[in-house]
C-alpha cells in the first residue's frame, strides 16, 4: 500500500511556527469513493484514507515505512517565502517603484 511523506505548509490563518516542523505520513487511496444512494454522502471502504501519522523528522517516517513494509515516496519541501517587514508609512514614501492607489 503506497504512502506519501511530506511536510505540510502552514495555513493562511497561521502566523506562528507551532506544528510546522512535523512530517506527515498519509496513505494513498486504494478504493474509489462512492456515493450513498439514500443520503448522497460520499464514503469509501478504505479506512486508511482517514489516517494521518506525524513524525518529528523525515528519517523517522522513512524508518516506520521500512519497518512496516510500506512503499513510500517523499514529496519535496517547498521553500518558505521570506517576509519583509515594512511600516505603514512605506506605502507613501517618495521614490516608490510602484505608484500608490486605492
Amino acid at each position: 500500500m503506497p504512502v506519501r511523506i511530506y511536510k505540510p505548509a502552514r495555513s493562511a490563518m497561521q502566523s506562528g511556527k507551532a506544528n510546522f516542523d512535523n512530517w506527515v505520513l498519509e496513505f494513498d487511496a486504494t478504493a474509489p469513493r462512492t456515493v450513498d444512494p439514500l443520503m448522497g454522502w460520499t464514503s469509501s471502504a478504505d479506512t486508511r484514507q482517514q489516517l494521518k501519522l506525524t513524525f518529528d523528522t523525515k528519517e523517522e517516517a522513512i524508518a516506520y515505512c521500512e519497518r512496516e513494509g510500506l512503499a513510500y515516496h517523499v514529496l519535496p519541501v517547498n521553500p518558505v517565502a521570506r517576509f519583509i517587514k515594512k511600516s505603514y508609512s512605506d506605502n507613501f514614501k517618495f521614490g516608490r517603484s510602484v505608484n500608490w492607489t486605492h
